[in-house]
């Protein structure tokens, strides 16, 4: 079967990381690329545990431009296995079941949880942190049956959502119901990102919230919010037209534009802050939002969510911030911030049960409460692979939000 690998190899990897800074079509467009598309041997289900997947939409995500782009922390390499098949948000159906998992049936429409956590990698005794259902935190990411990986699509072992096929433990599988159609199948995973941070973190109504960032997980933010009936008040600091549409269309109160010649001050107005001068460097702003989810993860993005947050608030972090300098920390202790990261999903604290994320965000879809399928703007098959990542990474000249792959 056809699948888009990654395979790190440091000659290669600091040649693309030159020929990249020419230009960015050398990340995947060139014979030393660290990513091929390959012909690859047929999965077999690792034991009867285990589930084949045929592939119907495998989504292209800001983690995996991170990867491509070679912007990863070398701290996240111990959690992965060489060569991998790229892609963990995925929807498809069941093409073959292990006889211990007969919950499932062939034909069955299906979405993965894609973190790889105790269960699949065959431990018995679950850790302390699978005991808590915090699958996410998994102690055992790199021990047990599988090779190192941190999900599906980071280890050699599964698959990924980039190919006709993955396997995948009984219980990362999630059925989907027939009111919830393939193109939201393949945003319960971003969604459920989304979600969890929104649980973990839950404004109060009347609370003011500033969403930075008006990709996906921004945007996933803001209708998670809305999905939940949290009545606050929602800003959205976005980028391009298309994210501000679509900010609004899922809940944003008001949308400030990045590119505004001062977005500085009318975030602070909007955010109902004062601006303040220093005596040389970026403003300081007094007051702001109760909560800031951080969603994109760069050296502007995270200033912006420190200044813009009031005394007392708090900051969550979704975006995938890695090694950076120049962030100004002055606000954390000058305004007693609380900040927090947020790393996929889990088991959340809902309507008085512990549940899984994807089980909300799938039940939440069902009852119409989101409909997230439009955010869907631009289909590839495999072969158009380099299309499909110059399309993802140009997102305001293409108008694209989500890039899928259709095997």
């Amino acid at each position: 079967m056809k699948a888009i690998q990654f395979d790190y190899r440091l000659p290669r990897y600091v040649m693309t990381k030159i020929a990249g800074k020419i230009s960015p079509s050398h990340y995947w467009n060139s014979k030393i690329s660290c990513i091929k598309l390959e012909e690859r041997a047929d999965l077999n289900l690792p034991n009867e545990h285990w589930v084949k997947v045929k592939v119907k939409y495998g989504g292209i995500c800001g983690s995996d431009l991170n990867l491509i782009f070679l912007n990863d922390s070398p701290a996240t390499s111990p959690f992965a296995s060489f060569p991998f098949t790229i892609g963990h948000e995925i929807v498809g159906e069941i093409a073959e079941v292990g006889s211990k998992a007969n919950q499932f049936n062939t034909g069955e429409r299906v979405v993965v949880d894609p973190i790889l956590s105790c269960e699949p990698r065959g431990f018995l005794e679950p850790c302390s942190e699978c005991q808590k259902g915090n699958f996410s935190l998994c102690l055992h990411k790199t021990e047990g049956d599988l090779s190192p990986g941190l999900l599906t699509g980071t280890c050699r072992d599964t698959g990924g959502g980039w190919s006709s096929y993955i396997v995948a433990h009984k219980s990362q599988i999630f059925k989907l119901p027939p009111e919830v159609d393939d193109l939201n199948g393949v945003m319960v995973e971003p969604f459920s990102c989304a979600l969890h941070s929104v649980l973990q973190n839950p404004p109060k109504d009347g609370d003011t919230v500033l969403v930075i960032g008006g990709g996906v997980i921004g945007l996933c933010v803001i209708a998670a919010i809305r999905a939940l009936d949290i009545k606050c008040k929602i800003v959205s600091l976005t980028k391009h037209n298309i994210q501000a549409e679509f900010a609004t269309r899922y809940g944003a109160d008001e949308v400030v534009f990045l590119g505004d010649q001062d977005y500085t001050s009318t975030l602070a107005d909007t955010l109902g802050g004062k601006v303040l001068k220093p005596i040389f460097g970026p403003k300081t702003i007094l007051g702001g939002a109760d909560i800031v989810f951080e969603c994109v993860g760069k050296k502007q993005s995270i200033n912006d969510g420190l200044r813009f947050t009031k005394n007392g608030g708090k900051v969550v972090l979704l975006g995938l911030a890695g090694i950076m300098d120049g962030i100004d920390w002055t606000t954390i202790w000058l305004n007693e911030l609380d900040i927090t990261g947020s790393f996929a999903y889990s088991t959340e604290d809902y309507q008085g049960k512990r549940v899984r994320t994807f089980d909300i965000a799938i039940e939440l879809m069902r009852l119409g409460k989101v409909d997230l399928s439009s955010l869907v703007t631009h289909q590839f098959t495999l072969e158009q692979y380099k299309n499909a990542l110059s399309t993802a990474s140009r997102k305001g000249t293409k108008s694209a939000i989500k890039v899928v792959f259709e095997p």
